[in-house]
């Protein structure tokens, strides 16, 4: 029988992460292949290494808690995950597209859900030599150092990763680098690398998780994009986008973003 939530070894799952880390790093080192890439649904793409990863992950971590559901980008859904108290929240490659460019802003994904909420999320992202680890109410770090997230209180002139030709011009923020992986994006939040990060569309679960925990657990504030709790392992294992933003920014983002999202509801 395996490990319960309480008996699981942190350790462990960090050290599953960063094999999960290498295996696609050797991908990612060698170049994928055009043929190694294919579009699951149009606009959505995936690579054998993606596939690689995650049944590696499903094999080590349904070991380590055998009794825990799974929802995983890259895996069949399951409805039985709903009436599991405990849950891994998967996507073995956040950011396929910088991975099959061979760009470096992509990480392995994984955060373990308790009755709908996060206790532990790691993002390993090797290409950038960066391990971030979050568990509930104790701690959140980046290769071992302790980070908090931006104090910013002005939400006009804010960060946010974002590529320049994407920045309408009548809005006044700042773009910095922005990785393809939306959960790095939350984790530059979290480290005080970004202000503000916002996706206005209907997305999955497993795309924030990790991040979501990574960054509340430094002081970001982290919603759906109209401002209300984000909750997991619903019905679809979808979310209606993410805020993840300095505390203290956040109701200024939803005033300003709250058109745009109504909009986007209203098509959908």
């Amino acid at each position: 029988m395996g490990a319960t939530m309480a008996e699981v070894d942190y350790g462990q799952l960090v050290t599953i992460a960063k094999e999960a880390g290498q295996l696609a790093m050797a991908g990612w080192s060698a170049g994928v292949l055009s043929n190694d890439v294919w579009e699951k649904t149009p606009g959505h793409i995936v690579s054998s290494v993606d596939i690689a990863v995650d049944d590696l992950l499903k094999q080590r971590l349904n070991k380590l808690l055998p009794d825990a559901g799974w929802l995983s980008e890259e895996t069949a859904d399951d409805s039985a995950r709903q009436s599991k108290d405990l849950l891994w929240v998967v996507d073995p490659i956040d950011g396929t597209r910088d991975f099959v460019k061979g760009k470096t802003g992509w990480a392995v994904s994984i955060a373990l859900v308790k009755q709908g909420v996060p206790v532990f999320g790691i993002l390993e992202a090797p290409a950038m030599a960066e391990t971030w680890i979050a568990k509930a109410g104790r701690y959140t770090e980046v290769n071992g150092r302790a980070i908090t997230a931006s104090k910013r209180t002005r939400y006009d002139g804010s960060r946010i990763p974002l590529d320049t030709a994407d920045l309408p011009s009548d809005i006044d923020l700042s773009p910095v680098p922005k990785p393809n992986s939306i959960a790095l994006r939350m984790a530059m939040v979290a480290d005080d690398r970004a202000d503000l990060v916002a996706s206005i569309r209907w997305g999955y679960e497993w795309d924030i998780a990790a991040a979501h925990l990574i960054a509340s657990e430094a002081g970001a504030h982290v919603t759906d994009a109209l401002g209300n709790e984000l909750r997991y392992n619903s019905e679809h294992g979808k979310a209606f986008g993410v805020l993840c933003t300095a505390e203290k920014i956040h109701g200024a983002a939803v005033e300003r973003l709250s058109k745009i999202a109504a909009d986007v509801l209203a098509r959908d």
